[in-house]
């Protein structure tokens, strides 16, 4: 059964109808939004985790400044998103409030992995509940905690994988392409901010500009989250020079 004649029958109206072949075709939908958006990367180095990400800004009379798209959960946790960011920031205040919550209760930081199900938790119940749609959004979380540098992708459904190199969004095919010829496990933060600007003025082309990108790491040192200025983009970009 073709896409036509599930919409014809009205299989994609609700998230909680599977079609005749079993698909959720409201979840189908998010993902496609996902491809849509702008491309971001993630990336595991020996000294830390690292994220970039492009801020694909649309006219000359926006502030590029002013553009966020990589966002502080705690100072140990940073998070990125392709798709519909207003449907990230929703899940980017939550996860801060819980990483804070488990601080004041705890007094210590928040693992990775429970900000991550926590996030994909919120994502899953939207596919499963009447009147709700799925958030069309994927995350790429990183951060830096007990286990050392760590780096997850959730989708739009709420699954969730542990990567050592990821992209999201429009440039996903082409980014991961050169990531798989070229990333490396002892990669510095350094190398790996070279590498991501290599993959994303490959998947940009023409349009590729460092005032376009958006990056922030997070060091095994200190496990402080740090954004990136101009110059340190513009100086990767050169090769370091």
């Amino acid at each position: 059964m073709d896409q036509m004649s599930h919409q014809a029958m009205g299989y994609d109206r609700a998230i909680t109808m599977f079609s005749p072949d079993g698909r959720l075709l409201q979840v189908e939908y998010a993902k496609k939004t996902v491809k849509q958006g702008s491309t971001a990367i993630g990336m595991v180095c020996k000294d830390g985790v690292l994220l970039v990400t492009d801020k694909r800004i649309v006219s000359k009379l926006v502030v590029t400044g002013a553009i966020e798209k990589i966002w502080q959960i705690d100072d140990h946790v940073g998070v990125t998103a392709s798709g519909i960011l207003s449907d990230a920031r929703v899940l980017i205040e939550n996860a801060q409030v819980k990483a804070q919550q488990h601080r004041v209760t705890y007094n210590n930081e928040i693992d990775i992995l429970s900000v991550v199900k926590d996030i994909c938790q919120l994502k899953q119940i939207c596919t499963q509940s009447g009147g709700l749609r799925p958030f069309g959004v994927s995350l790429l979380v990183a951060g830096v905690d007990e286990t050392g540098p760590v780096l997850f992708e959730t989708d739009p459904i709420g699954i969730y994988f542990r990567y050592k190199a990821a992209a999201i969004g429009e440039g996903e095919v082409e980014v991961e392409q050169i990531l798989e010829k070229e990333y490396k496990d002892d990669m510095s933060l350094e190398e790996g901010l070279r590498l991501a600007l290599k993959a994303l003025s490959k998947s940009l082309g023409k349009g590729f500009k460092t005032e376009r990108v958006d990056a922030a790491y997070i060091s095994v040192k200190d496990k402080k989250f740090r954004k990136l200025g101009r110059k340190d983009i513009d100086k990767a970009n050169k090769g370091g020079k």
